[in-house]
């Protein structure tokens, strides 16, 4: 009579040998699957239409004629198979949080938020240890307009980052080419994660072209572990046609600096809207870039902004 042992012994090596007698072709049918690529969009802007109830910053001018409305990117997301989207309420919003806050609640688990504040003003220091609080809200986002690069050495913006990184709120930031001035802020603070938007380039840096000088200067501050950076907003980048080639070696060189679990895909859609659709935007780091292996797509495509933002 067998013993237990001797009889899963004998049936692991018959399973061995038969494996060994099967072609590839069948190999490859009884292989355990790749669990499902999480898929999560780093950022998006929604907003409504402008009126009198709900007026839009004096001077503001949206990217797209028509609002980015929750109905709009929904049918968008769907379509192109994202799970998750991070909402970053645009310029025009006046910094307010409901309209992002209805697509959370409309669409529980598949937006989050990363609210946006007044950069000159310090008493807002002392509502970021409830932040987080605040209906899908994951973090903070500043942007430095041309207008206001002078913040960043006069004192003006000194305030946030201790503040920031006491409540541990997690920061995406964009400037116009002063991308350099964040080392001194990720060496001062740690503990303060900072994520880059859309490789550090922003539209006006593009028109400036200050867009490689200002890509380097990104690539400079991935020896600071607390910096990570989406890989977003391409289009704008790019003076192709999709699959935007002459942009390839800049998302390479953030990629060989950061690592797969500092790098996170994002659309951006709305800015350079008519040079690609979503879902081309999508499957350009999915099918396009062929130094990514399917583990980093895994991480930059989803898993590396939920574990930067601690969103579960």
């Amino acid at each position: 009579m067998l013993s237990r042992r001797r009889f899963l012994k004998s049936t692991a090596a018959a399973g061995l040998a038969l494996t060994a007698q099967m072609p590839p072709h069948a190999l490859a049918q009884v292989a355990p699957a790749r669990p499902r690529r999480i898929i999560v969009d780093a950022q998006i802007h929604l907003w409504t239409a402008n009126t009198p109830e709900r007026p839009w910053a004096p001077g503001a001018r949206p990217q797209t004629p028509e609002p980015m409305t929750i109905e709009r990117v929904v049918p968008l997301i769907d379509e192109a198979g994202v799970d998750r989207v991070v909402i970053v309420p645009p310029s025009l919003e006046n910094n307010r949080l409901d309209y992002a806050q209805e697509a959370v609640k409309r669409y529980p688990g598949r937006f989050g938020i990363m609210g946006t504040f007044a950069a000159n003003d310090p008493s807002t220091a002392r509502r970021f240890a409830t932040w987080r609080q605040q209906t899908g809200v994951l973090g903070l986002r500043i942007n430095i307009a041309e207008n206001q690069a002078a913040w960043l050495t006069d004192g003006t913006t000194d305030w946030i980052w201790p503040a920031a990184e006491a409540a541990r709120l997690p920061m995406m930031f964009l400037t116009t080419g002063q991308m350099n001035h964040f080392a001194r802020i990720a060496e001062r603070h740690p503990q303060l994660t900072l994520i880059i938007d859309h490789m550090g380039v922003s539209a006006a840096t593009v028109s400036h072209n200050k867009a490689v000088e200002t890509i380097d200067q990104s690539v400079a501050l991935a020896r600071f572990p607390n910096v990570s950076v989406k890989l977003s907003s391409v289009p704008l980048l790019s003076k192709d046609a999709y699959p935007f080639r002459d942009v390839t070696h800049h998302i390479r060189k953030l990629f060989d600096a950061y690592g797969p679990r500092r790098c996170h895909w994002g659309t951006d859609v709305t800015n350079s809207f008519t040079k690609a659709t979503y879902k081309q935007r999508l499957i350009h780091f999915t099918e396009e870039l062929n130094f990514l292996t399917e583990d980093d797509k895994d991480w930059i495509m989803g898993r590396s902004i939920m574990e930067r933002l601690g969103w579960a």
